[in-house]
Parts: C-alpha cells; sequence; structure tokens
C-alpha cells in the first residue's frame, strides 16, 4: 500500500478501491479515460491505415521514362529519320535519295508537258493576233511561274510572296504597254520590285536564315515573272517561232529516252519546229529558245518536287526561261 494521504485522488487507482476512500463520492472520481484505453488499443484498419499507402504512393517520386533505343532508317516510319535526343527531324525525300545514291531529280512527265505545249501554242497565236491577245496567256504564264516558284523552294502557301512576284510581273506588263514595248520597261520594273522585297523582308520579324531564304525566293520569283514578259517586248514573228519551239522541245523531252538522248531528240526537234514557222531564219532561233527551256525544265524536276510543282513550276518555267532568249537571238539574227 502506497503512503498516500487519506483522501487523495489516484487516477490509477482501481475504481473499487477508491470506493473506500470516500464512500458516495465513486462516480465523481471515476476515471474518464477509463473507456479510451480500451479503444485506443484497437488493431483493426481505420480509414487513416487504409489510405495510408496510397496517399503515400501519390506522392511518391515518378521514376523517369528510360530513353527511346536508337532506331535504324530502315526502321523507321517512312520519310522520317531515327529517334534522336533534339527530336525526330524530317527527312525529305531528295535527302533519303541522295543518301541511298539515287537521283533528286523527277521529271515532270508527259502531262506537264502537253500543258506546256498548249500554253506555249496560245502565246504563238496570240502573238499572231495582237498585243492584246498575247497579253491573255503571258498573265497565266506570269502567276504560274510564281507560285510554282514559291513551291519548288518549299515556301507555302507564302500567299505575299506569290502575290508580291505576280504584281511586278503585272507591272512590267503596264510599263512595256505605255512604253511601246521598250525592254527597258523590263529591267526598271525588276530594280524596283527587288528594293520592295527587301523592305518587306527587313520588317520581318522571322529568323535571320528565314527572312533571307524568303528574300532570295521573292526577288527570283518575281524577276522570272517579270522576263517572261520578254514576250511582250518581242516581235510577234519570234514570240510565234519561239513558243512553237518550245512546245515541240518540251514534248520530245519527255519521251521515255535515255536522258542524253533525250536532249538531243528535243533540240532537234524544237529546231524542226522553228524550220516550218519561219524557214532558215527560225532554226537557231528554236534551237536556243529549246535550249533555255530545258534548262527551265530541269529546274522544275529538282528536289523531288510534288504533282503541284509539276503542274505550275513545270508548266511554266520553260517558257518562262525561254523569253529572254526569244526577244534577244531575235534582235541578234535580224
Amino acid at each position: 500500500m502506497t503512503n498516500q494521504p487519506y483522501g487523495a485522488y489516484d487516477p490509477y487507482q482501481d475504481p473499487q478501491q477508491a470506493q473506500g476512500a470516500w464512500p458516495g463520492q465513486q462516480q465523481a472520481y471515476e476515471d474518464p479515460y477509463a473507456d479510451q484505453q480500451y479503444t485506443q488499443q484497437w488493431q483493426g484498419q481505420t480509414w487513416e491505415t487504409q489510405m495510408q499507402s496510397p496517399v503515400a504512393a501519390a506522392y511518391a517520386p515518378v521514376p523517369p521514362e528510360p530513353e527511346p533505343a536508337p532506331v535504324p532508317p530502315s526502321a523507321a516510319g517512312p520519310g522520317y529519320g531515327p529517334a534522336t535526343l533534339g527530336g525526330n527531324p524530317r527527312v525529305t525525300d531528295a535527302q533519303r535519295a541522295r543518301a541511298e545514291g539515287r537521283s533528286p531529280i523527277i521529271e515532270p512527265g508527259m502531262q506537264p508537258a502537253v500543258l506546256t505545249a498548249l500554253l506555249g501554242l496560245l502565246l504563238a497565236g496570240g502573238a499572231a493576233l495582237g498585243t492584246y491577245a498575247l497579253l491573255v496567256p503571258l498573265v497565266v504564264l506570269q502567276g504560274l511561274t510564281a507560285a510554282g516558284w514559291f513551291r519548288l523552294n518549299g515556301m507555302w502557301p507564302a500567299r505575299q510572296g506569290i502575290a508580291l512576284g505576280f504584281l511586278g510581273a503585272l507591272a512590267a506588263d503596264a510599263a512595256l504597254l505605255v512604253s511601246d514595248r521598250s525592254p527597258a520597261a523590263i529591267l526598271g520594273t525588276l530594280g524596283v520590285w527587288v528594293l520592295l522585297a527587301l523592305v518587306l523582308q527587313l520588317r520581318s520579324h522571322a529568323d535571320p536564315d528565314e527572312r533571307m531564304y524568303g528574300l532570295m525566293a521573292t526577288v527570283v520569283a518575281a524577276a522570272l515573272a517579270v522576263m517572261a514578259g520578254g514576250y511582250l517586248a518581242a516581235d510577234a514573228s519570234a514570240v510565234t517561232v519561239g513558243a512553237v519551239a518550245v512546245a515541240a522541245g518540251v514534248v520530245a523531252r519527255a519521251l521515255p529516252l535515255p536522258t542524253p538522248v533525250s536532249v538531243v531528240v528535243a533540240l532537234l526537234a524544237a529546231a524542226g519546229a522553228g524550220f516550218a514557222v519561219d524557214g532558215s531564219a527560225g532554226v537557231l532561233l528554236g534551237a536556243g529558245a529549246a535550249a533555255c527551256a530545258l534548262i527551265g525544265h530541269r529546274a522544275a524536276g529538282y528536289d523531288y518536287p510534288s504533282r503541284f510543282v509539276h503542274f505550275t513550276a513545270g508548266v511554266s518555267l520553260p517558257l518562262a526561261a525561254a523569253a529572254p532568249a526569244v526577244h534577244t537571238l531575235a534582235r541578234v539574227l535580224t
């Protein structure tokens, strides 16, 4: 028995022993936490024990994903390169062709050649009818040239650049008509449009490389479209000979022949067409115009172009490239 004063309350004393200390007062001094001593010893699963593991798992750090293993080009998807840390860069068809030792050039084919021939015949017929009759197919040629050159360079939609090149061509046509078809109008319009393209590109917020690329594409598109106006500056007979020769040469070039043989056949066909239209005087003019047209035809097939390129640049570039030759050779040979 402990040495406690009589009547002192011991919270750890059995309630039955406390009855003798304070008779009639045991209810007032019962331990208020006696029931909780048993509930605190409950070993079953409560809400906290059930939810502790999921909550801890939710806040657990997520392990990093393993890096993808490199995939050979052979096993990658069509048109895409292997996975890299910097991303999955796009591999163009031309790059794939060069890597496999193939040519990155696809010829436009017979259908664009037929359209080129049709447009050439329209130019020849328009020149025979008069200046304003020639202007209609010429405007079509200039629009196809501006749009086709931008798409050939991989820039699309590039509406601003296409519109700028086409407007330059229209301005050159108007200057030619006002100046009585003086060739100086072509050079003056081209100079103004180069300056305008430079100013517009300087105001662009694109990267410097993209601005330079867009500037070159705009200038060349405008130059080609403006130079196509050389058909207006040339004599009607020269336009007829040159357009018919280009039509014959491009169709011959599209024949399924080896490339060297096809080029020779195209030049001979163009010279023969020139002779048929204007006799011996048309042979050199027809062959020279066809030689420039084949250069434009080659440019339209470069770098794995799309079908849209074949039916725009593939149709217009042969005729547009032949325009300066038609004007120059006509002045030299006469």
